[in-house]
């Protein structure tokens, strides 16, 4: 299977199976355009009146050399094929980058792809800590309906914190690092029950020969000196959530009492990443139906000297005023394209900045089993509740149906965590035929059951969103 698309003035051409990109002049392209629905007399004569004949054979030949590779409509007959990130010969045009040597995985049913590739399918490797089923604002959009997620407020105790810790790893086999995310609601509101599980896990990972890296998310109502220091000294990563334009983020980020919240967190925000020597910190926003020009509020970010930024699409019922439609696409798109040029200019001027949904590394990336199943949930992750209850996935928590088990008998639920261990491209239908199915994993499974009603179903909005955004981020690294 093959993909091409025009963006920026570039003729991007990826090969899915092999992973492959090429980047081609427009003679090639349209070669590629032409390859499988003519012979190459017939492609010659198609392109005749355009091209020097010469020319058009000679491309034809660099174009059967690639293919003659498996670099260039490779096929799903054959054992499909990742790249490892290692260079193996040149590509088409001589402007072109590298392309990716290949590494070959076995064929195998498609319930079973996914485990095909793992022996340790117990390990849990990142737990999401709900310590907080409260917040302090009442955000219209959340997914956690005020950070209840349809249930009464509660804290995490310091006892079922340290049990968390302590279930991580007991069941994360050999495996050295372990994800864990503060989460909620705003886990502020539990703030000293946050920093004696991070002690906790600081005096036993040693010698067990472990390391904790932990996550905080936070809306930044309670960011006071002690926070910005705690954090900067032991979270590896630091989610600030912020909507962009302080209209845009008023309307829906509000405390109780209607009033909107960006004044009270900006400069708070702009403190901690000011004094952020280690580690890593992304201002997370999200775009609705209402403010579609979302690049504005990126630039606003970026105004105020933020330089690590994320824009999430928000998750919604459709019948929300708010809510993304088929409609909105159009010009979603357009404000990707610009974004990723905007990521261009400022890089070439010396600013640059990252936006988290265009990184994609060509040299180093995922393994093979990432690149099939995603982000593990249900199997590698698991969500905790402040009663100590586990969930595949903090999105899932409010659906009783999806609890898997408990931190004191472990998951239970084997049925459900193997429909989650299915989870890969191969056993959606509609990922079969899709080219960024090798950069998606299958996209997101908790949204696939919102949207779908099956872990196995997609996102069609979803899916739409992320093909631009592994365009444009192709393109960046190809520009």
């Amino acid at each position: 299977m093959v993909h091409q698309y025009k963006l920026n003035g570039y003729n991007i051409v990826l090969d899915v199976d092999s992973g492959s990109i090429h980047l081609v002049d427009d003679l090639v392209y349209e070669i590629v355009s032409l390859y499988e629905k003519s012979d190459c007399d017939g492609i010659v004569h198609a392109l005749s009146d355009r091209f020097d004949h010469d020319d058009i054979r000679s491309a034809l030949d660099d174009v059967q050399e690639l293919v003659d590779q498996q670099k260039l409509f490779s096929h799903g007959d054959y054992p499909a094929r990742l790249f490892d990130g290692s260079h193996s010969g040149a590509s088409v045009e001589s402007q072109s980058k590298e392309q990716y040597s290949l590494i070959e995985y076995p064929s195998c049913p498609d319930g079973d792809v996914a485990t095909s590739y793992r022996k340790d399918n117990d390990i849990i490797k990142a737990l999401c800590l709900n310590v907080a089923h409260t917040c302090n604002l009442d955000c219209s959009y959340c997914f956690a309906g005020q950070g209840k997620y349809k249930g009464e407020q509660a804290l995490m105790s310091l006892e079922t914190g340290k049990k968390a810790i302590d279930f991580l790893m007991e069941r994360s086999g050999s495996r050295r690092n372990l994800e864990v995310d503060f989460f909620g609601g705003e886990p502020l509101l539990n703030w000293q029950m946050v920093k004696d599980v991070v002690a906790y896990a600081r005096s036993i990972e040693k010698k067990a020969g472990k390391h904790f890296r932990f996550t905080l998310t936070t809306n930044g109502i309670l960011i006071d000196d002690n926070v910005i220091e705690f954090t900067n000294k032991e979270m590896h990563n630091v989610v600030l959530s912020l909507d962009g334009r302080p209209h845009v983020h008023d309307q829906f980020r509000v405390d109780i009492g209607g009033k909107g919240s960006y004044v009270r967190i900006v400069p708070k925000f702009l403190e901690l990443v000011k004094r952020r020597t280690r580690g890593t910190y992304y201002v997370r926003g999200t775009y609705t139906h209402l403010n579609t020009d979302f690049l504005n509020d990126i630039l606003h970010m970026l105004d105020l000297g933020f330089r690590e930024i994320s824009m999430e699409p928000v998750v919604c019922r459709p019948e929300e005023p708010y809510a993304l439609t088929d409609e909105d696409l159009p010009i979603i798109f357009e404000q990707y394209e610009k974004l990723a040029e905007e990521m261009l200019r400022r890089e070439r001027e010396g600013d640059p900045f990252e936006f988290y949904h265009f990184m994609i590394d060509l040299e180093h990336g995922p393994c093979i089993y990432k690149r099939i199943t995603g982000c593990g949930a249900g199997t590698e992750y698991l969500a905790v509740t402040p009663s100590g209850d586990l969930y595949p996935c903090h999105q899932l928590v409010d659906d009783p149906s999806f609890k898997i088990g408990t931190l004191d008998d472990g998951v239970t639920e084997l049925d459900l965590q193997n429909e989650f261990r299915k989870c890969n491209v191969f056993a959606r239908d509609a990922c079969r035929d899709c080219w960024a199915k090798l950069y998606c994993a299958g996209g997101c499974a908790a949204n696939a059951f919102h949207m779908s009603g099956s872990l196995l179903g997609t996102d069609k909005f979803g899916c739409e969103l992320f093909k631009k955004r592994i365009e444009c981020a192709i393109m960046i690294k190809v520009a």
